[in-house]
């Protein structure tokens, strides 16, 4: 496993998302969370993986307790990471919040919580003035946000009075907003991008095409997998399969490798499994060449996706989970 450090913190560069953990949009059903998810948890210490990261709007706080009964007796080897919903965030309801994750993670400090979205109505003050409030308490270590521009970013840590360690945001070869302000500024300044839908919730796994699309709401609700879309990403996943060949590799680990040779990103792919945990893990031993790189990002700059939706209900939940 590959790690990185940035401000005193040390992480795997591959993570493991627990979105899945619960919630009905990715319809694994209830057996995959009261015996699979937990073992995934556990697998992903056992390889290296301490990057756990969750939310407490994850199946409603099931993915929370899943993760804290998986990490009851090995907590010390992993850095937990969880988000609060910032509906009506004032102080108070942050701090509230922020404990009642701790206590369904079974944890007494959350190592890294989280603003999930930023909020249009209040401003960042009063939530980051409970942040500051859950740091001295000992509930929370660090505090990061996802979603945020740099703007808002920024802002947060000049309201938190001290480092916003991390930002959380959609990044991959099909999301590279990133690129333009967040890796760079992280770069810079000691900070963390962590990359959520990596995969770009699977279509960088090379399995879908046109003819092919996936049925799941968390999925078919996903622009990304309009047929017209997945006929554009036709180069770009050649090219993964390209690459993939050349290091004996999938397109999916290749599209992780590409994300986490960059400094100061690291990824949290989620799992199905305890077998698709172990090929994310193994990304992390792929060292892409210059030129690889170079293929992938050019395919990945050709690519321009039509805008549209499904699903305007489903596409607003899956938003809203994420």
């Amino acid at each position: 496993m590959r790690y990185v450090e940035v401000n005193g913190v040390r992480l795997s560069s591959i993570g493991l998302g627990c979105w899945q953990f619960g919630s009905r949009e990715w319809g694994y059903g209830k057996d995959y969370v009261e015996n699979e998810a937990g073992g995934i948890v556990r697998r992903a210490l056992e390889l290296g993986i301490t990057l756990i990261d969750t939310a407490e709007v994850y199946g409603f706080g099931t993915s929370e307790r899943v993760v804290g009964q998986a990490l009851a007796d090995r907590r010390s080897e992993a850095f937990v990471a969880t988000k609060v919903l910032p509906v009506m965030p004032l102080a108070p309801i942050v701090v509230q919040r922020g404990r009642g994750s701790a206590r369904r993670l079974q944890t007494q400090k959350i190592d890294l919580y989280q603003i999930h979205w930023p909020n249009p109505v209040v401003p960042i003050g009063p939530q980051m003035t409970g942040m500051r409030r859950l740091q001295q308490e000992g509930v929370v270590e660090h505090v990061g946000v996802s979603n945020f521009s740099l703007k808002q970013w920024q802002a947060a840590e000049r309201s938190l009075g001290g480092p916003v360690l991390s930002n959380q945001v959609r990044y991959s070869l099909v999301a590279r907003k990133p690129d333009r302000e967040l890796v760079p500024y992280a770069q810079q300044n000691d900070r963390l991008v962590i990359a959520y839908s990596p995969l770009g919730q699977g279509l960088l796994s090379a399995k879908y095409d046109a003819t092919n699309r996936p049925t799941g709401a968390a999925r078919a609700s996903n622009p990304l997998f309009l047929p017209e879309n997945l006929a554009r990403a036709g180069e770009l996943l050649e090219a993964l399969r390209s690459v993939a060949k050349t290091h004996d590799a999938t397109p999916a680990q290749v599209a992780l490798a590409w994300l986490i040779r960059k400094p100061n990103v690291v990824a949290i792919p989620g799992a199905s499994s305890v077998k698709q945990l172990e090929s994310n893990a193994a990304a992390a031993d792929i060292e892409l060449s210059d030129d690889d790189d170079a293929l992938l990002t050019e395919a990945s700059d050709r690519f321009r996706p039509k805008q549209g939706i499904a699903s305007i209900p489903d596409l607003a939940l899956a938003r809203l989970r994420r």
